[in-house]
């Protein structure tokens, strides 16, 4: 063991490294983090803020300089904003470690415009946010306020880094577009990607129903260049989008398994393929119908169809057709011209590929849209795999006007923290402020550039409340990620929250006299949304979680309150299209000091690279020297668990879940394409990454290093 260190002048940097050492007597030296997060504030923190002798002051400054938006300011008495600001800061926050504090400080708050002095403590950021999300109803302020500053609520990047800014982006940083087999289509897909990238934007494009490689234009054979080319022309378009320099634009791409292009699709992403096709920083989606796991079961031959001759079939373009339920009868079409492989085949590539590169992504079609509440088809995800919506598809006309306005998607997100949750006590406030802060999120976005996002949005106020901290709480109380009461916790919590973000959006839609468009048409409408929860009785399996519920207070719904909101939500409407969707959740995590998601961590102590700053750790949420032992990590727990736990919370979530996938270095391609068969049979909706763990070189191994001898 090291002996025990010199403490006398490490810089807040130094102290955060400490974390990593065990200390004299083999112990964690989690203080020494806590110390680097109070030395960050004395160091650099106060030294770099620009102070003012009164609040009325800092407005003033910061609305004359145009900092702040001063259209948000007239909507609120000054008075009750700087009470909103005193009773935030009350609450005397404290960031609960030291990367917690330096990610909010980077990444979010207000900065000079030369970057050197900052502008707002986190409590300003969070007035700001819950000012612009209430538009001007105080008591909904005020909720935000509470339940930020609480940490059981925390509104997505974009929202939180954005809100209240005079010189802000978008609230919404996520976009899913479907492209038509036309050239207007192709051309306008393209257009919509720089005008979104440019605003900070990841998006995703479905290229299911381009047609593929050689087939015919204008009856002439052999023309189409099929989908690379279009992919190509993506990558350079993210490329080129960059925001400013800032960062690099971000895209994803999404092609139906039965698609004639899919091998050639995949063969872009490996490491020797040609410079010709490669595609480095373009993301894959593969979107997998039932058919194709029945197919590989049976060792046979899949067809792979003209999505050309499809549409001409059928009328609608083939993204919007069930390949399962139609595929004998697309076989036996002679009008439909087919290939065929093995589909053993495609599963060894796809397992091989993640292998290289963790993608692609997969998307189970018919899981998904037997899930799916709203009139329409769910043909493609988004950047992280947790969106999933009915889109529509929009008309050009020759100057590639709009004849027709269809519905893209845009991710409105934020999520919970279950632990903190959980402890406040009363989860339905909760989840109401959070849909009520999401819709807002929605109400606000109207991106003109784009009229296919923009119109999906206005119609459907779809909205993705997410989860995360899941491990950090079972852990806190001593339960084991994947056990039977960890998977029991996941199946009430998850089903609590959907009643109560029901509830709150059926309480808009009353307030507002207002439900999302095809209301009429959705599985709430007629009540057969409900049957699973007014048929029979939820409740926990196990006494422990029994006990977590009823010690923080909160009541599990019962099936006679799911009788009376179902006749609520027949009578009044809904007023969102989509509720929940839960994301990675990737910077929120850490300074919110959660789990990220609904994982498992990847360590007890995770390093992360954090620009010139280099290596930075940051210890698991509620992790002790005592309780080390329910901290086991993803690589160890394993798949199955993992998928579990996802089944468990996917039941009672309308949209998607980010699933990631962790193997240990001894994987094999045959314990990958288990694994996506046992995620298919348990009703999970989409795979995100697949994990690999990297085997640590001989000789790396330091003595009394954490993260070394995990």
């Amino acid at each position: 063991m090291i002996p025990s260190p010199d403490l006398t002048g490490l810089d807040y940097h130094a102290l955060n490294a400490m974390l990593n050492l065990y200390d004299a007597d083999g112990k964690i030296q989690f203080d020494m983090d806590r110390e680097a997060a109070k030395q960050y504030f004395l160091q650099h923190v106060n030294e770099n803020t620009r102070w003012f002798g009164s609040f009325e002051e800092r407005i003033d400054y910061l609305l004359e300089k145009q900092y702040y938006e001063p259209e948000l300011f007239d909507l609120y008495d000054f008075a009750f904003i700087k009470e909103l600001t005193k009773s935030a800061y009350t609450r005397k926050f404290r960031f609960a470690t030291f990367l917690g504090a330096f990610k909010y400080y980077t990444s979010y708050t207000l900065k000079q415009f030369d970057g050197k002095r900052y502008l707002e403590r986190f409590e300003d950021r969070i007035v700001m946010t819950a000012l612009l999300l209430a538009g001007g109803d105080e008591q909904l302020a005020t909720n935000l306020v509470d339940e930020m500053i609480s940490g059981r609520f925390q509104p997505a990047t974009p929202t939180f880094l954005n809100a209240g800014k005079a010189q802000r982006g978008e609230l919404v940083s996520c976009f899913l577009l479907r492209i038509e087999d036309n050239m207007e289509s192709i051309s306008r897909g393209i257009n919509s990607a720089l005008q979104l990238s440019k605003r900070g934007g990841g998006v995703a494009l479905s290229l299911t129903n381009i047609r593929e490689t050689g087939a015919p234009i204008k009856q002439i054979e052999n023309q189409s260049s099929g989908i690379i080319p279009i992919m190509k022309l993506l990558e350079d378009s993210f490329s080129y989008a960059n925001q400013l320099g800032a960062r690099q634009g971000a895209g994803a791409v999404y092609l139906n398994a039965h698609h004639p292009d899919i091998m050639r699709f995949l063969d872009t992403k490996r490491e020797n393929a040609d410079e010709k096709i490669r595609i480095k920083t373009l993301s894959l989606g593969v979107v997998m119908p039932d058919i194709t796991f029945e197919l590989a079961k049976k060792n046979e031959d899949m067809y792979l169809f003209s999505p050309y001759d499809v549409e001409k079939v059928y009328g609608v373009p083939f993204g919007d057709i069930s390949v399962t339920e139609k595929y004998q009868e697309m076989v036996d079409d002679a009008r439909i011209t087919k290939t065929k492989i093995k589909a053993r085949d495609l599963f060894q590539t796809i397992a091989e590929l993640q292998f290289e590169s963790g993608y692609p992504y997969l998307v189970f079609e018919d899981t998904v849209n037997a899930a799916n509440n709203i009139e329409g088809r769910v043909n493609m995800s988004n950047l992280c795999s947790e969106i999933l919506q009915v889109n529509t598809p929009s008309t050009y006309n020759e100057d590639l006007s709009y004849a027709t306005v269809g519905r893209d998607i845009s991710c409105n997100l934020g999520s919970m923290n279950i632990a903190l949750a959980m402890d406040g006590g009363d989860l339905g406030r909760t989840v109401d402020v959070a849909v009520r802060g999401l819709s807002a999120v929605s109400d606000l976005s109207h991106i003109g550039s784009v009229p296919s996002i923009e119109n999906g949005n206005d119609k459907s106020h779809a909205i993705g409340l997410g989860q995360m901290n899941l491990h950090g709480y079972l852990a806190r109380e001593h339960i084991h990620y994947g056990s039977e009461e960890g998977i029991d916790f996941t199946n009430m919590y998850f089903y609590t929250v959907l009643f109560h973000a029901l509830s709150a959006s059926n309480r808009i839609a009353v307030e507002r006299d207002e439900t999302f468009a095809g209301f009429e048409t959705s599985k709430y409408a007629d009540g057969s949304f409900f049957d699973k929860y007014v048929e029979q009785e939820w409740s926990p399996k196990t006494g422990r979680v029994a006990e977590l519920f009823a010690k923080a207070g909160i009541a599990i719904p019962t099936q006679a309150a799911w009788v009376i909101l179902r006749q609520l939500v027949m009578e009044g409407g809904l007023y969102n299209a989509y509720l929940q969707a839960v994301p990675p959740t990737g910077s929120i995590s850490y300074i919110n000091n959660s789990t990220a998601s609904i994982h498992p961590i990847a360590a007890q102590i995770e390093i992360r690279k954090e620009g010139k700053l280099g290596r930075v750790y940051y210890p698991a949420p509620f992790m002790t020297d005592e309780n080390r032992e329910f901290y086991r990590d993803s690589y160890d727990i394993g798949p199955e668990k993992i998928i579990d736990t996802y089944a468990a919370a996917t039941q009672h979530v309308d949209q998607g879940l980010s699933l990631t996938l962790f193997f240990p270095d001894t994987a094999t391609t045959r314990d990958l394409n288990k694994a996506y068969i046992y995620a298919w049979k348990r009703g999970i909706k989409t795979i995100y990454y697949v994990r690999i763990r990297q085997m640590a070189l001989e000789g790396t191994e330091m003595e009394g290093c954490v993260s070394c001898a995990l």
